[in-house]
């Protein structure tokens, strides 16, 4: 069976998603063009040979409205040929286009482009004003809650207590400095201003003195909105909990970040005619959606699910990549898959690398190449969950 090859993955640094972020005077479009542009330079290709590029990008307006995958492919100088498609399954968009953009390398024997772009001090998270975060009487009919009360509501079940969420966020922390200290992000392409200077060439939001002693001091993000909208009544009621144990905050949640990656895509037999060297190749895809007011456990379900198209075990995978969106749901995916730390996140995660929602999880793909290439082992998972249920996981095998 012949599966899609991964040419090359590459992303920006991650920056701070504020207002004191270092690429903040960088446009999304722009952002995004500059990966676009690396990526034909770094592979040689014409680009009036790609078939399709998807991007993912969830807060799709403003900025980063208007079709922000084909409007970034003109800013690049791309051929005017090449297609664009921009789409949002929450924090799983990045790694959908890259399941999406393989699906069409393979379909039409050629090449792909899958990615995604997300700048959170431009375009702030929920000012696209969906129903999601923005009707309030959806949500209630719906009981579509807040995601942080979803991770408070999964640390209640699962008896995950602030200390351990607290200590798993640290180690996080001191992962991703001693991966940039070690220069183990290989992919990551810097990002430049209009004239050319570097803005930002290595990721921006771990933060070295981090400790359970800082964390400790910080108060819980969520438990103020649950008990003043009646949430936390309702997730008791719907799940059989005495209450709920609010342990997240804003150091063991992910942070928000600025970002955009390119993962380029072929059928063996396009790389094969077009001399392209892969740096991997795509065993198995799966994307599912679970409890939707619990919401974020997915990647379990995800990870199974791919890894039994594969004809995998967890035993036979040597690295994890599954996005950090609360420290409790790393605790969870470790428990219930029975997955060791020392292959999980082994350079940190989006607790301290940051969360660039439409980018992460094609980020991740480059991220966890880089890293089977150091190591020399063999294959990886990429998993990643979303608002309402949603997940999506890969299983890459490096070439």
């Amino acid at each position: 069976m012949s599966h899609a090859l991964i040419i090359e993955a590459l992303r920006t640094p991650r920056g701070r998603g504020n207002d004191k972020g270092a690429m903040r005077s960088v446009k999304p479009a722009e952002l995004l063009a500059q990966q676009f542009r690396a990526l034909s330079e770094r592979t040689g290709i014409d680009t009036a040979l790609v078939n399709d590029v998807i991007i993912g990008c969830v807060t799709q307006t403003s900025e980063q409205g208007a079709n922000i995958a084909k409007l970034a492919l003109v800013s690049a100088s791309w051929a005017d040929s090449v297609p664009g498609l921009s789409i949002n399954r929450y924090c799983a968009s990045g790694l959908s286009a890259v399941h999406l953009a393989a699906q069409q390398a393979m379909a039409f024997d050629g090449l792909a482009v899958g990615g995604g772009v997300e700048m959170m001090s431009r375009v702030p998270m929920a000012s696209d004003q969906g129903p999601l975060t923005h009707d309030f009487e959806f949500q209630q009919n719906t009981a579509l809650v807040p995601i942080g009360i979803s991770a408070d509501t999964i640390a209640t079940q699962e008896g995950f207590s602030r200390e351990q969420c607290d200590a798993y966020a640290v180690s996080s922390q001191q992962r991703a400095v001693v991966a940039l200290a070690q220069g183990r992000f290989r992919s990551v392409v810097p990002v430049l201003d209009a004239q050319g200077a570097v803005l930002l060439a290595h990721d921006e939001t771990p933060r070295a003195q981090t400790n359970v002693e800082s964390l400790g001091a910080l108060k819980p993000a969520f438990a103020a909105m649950g008990e003043k909208y009646g949430i936390d009544q309702l997730m008791c009621q719907r799940y059989g909990l005495p209450k709920i144990d609010h342990v997240h905050h804003a150091g063991n949640s992910p942070a928000m970040a600025d970002g955009a990656s390119a993962v380029l895509l072929a059928s063996p037999a396009a790389a094969k005619r077009l001399g392209l060297h892969a740096r991997a190749r795509i065993l198995a895809t799966s994307t599912v959606s679970i409890d939707r007011t619990l919401a974020l456990t997915g990647a379990v379900q995800a990870t199974e699910r791919a890894l039994a198209q594969a004809q995998l075990k967890i035993e036979d995978i040597d690295l994890f990549e599954v996005n950090e969106s609360f420290a409790s749901l790393m605790l969870h995916f470790m428990k219930h898959l029975k997955v060791s730390q020392s292959k999980l996140n082994v350079n940190g995660g989006a607790i301290a690398l940051g969360h660039a929602m439409g980018s992460t999880g094609s980020a991740l793909v480059g991220m966890v190449i880089d890293e089977l290439e150091l190591r020399k082992e063999r294959r990886a998972v990429v998993a990643l969950c979303g608002a309402a249920g949603l997940a999506v996981a890969m299983v890459i095998e490096r070439v």
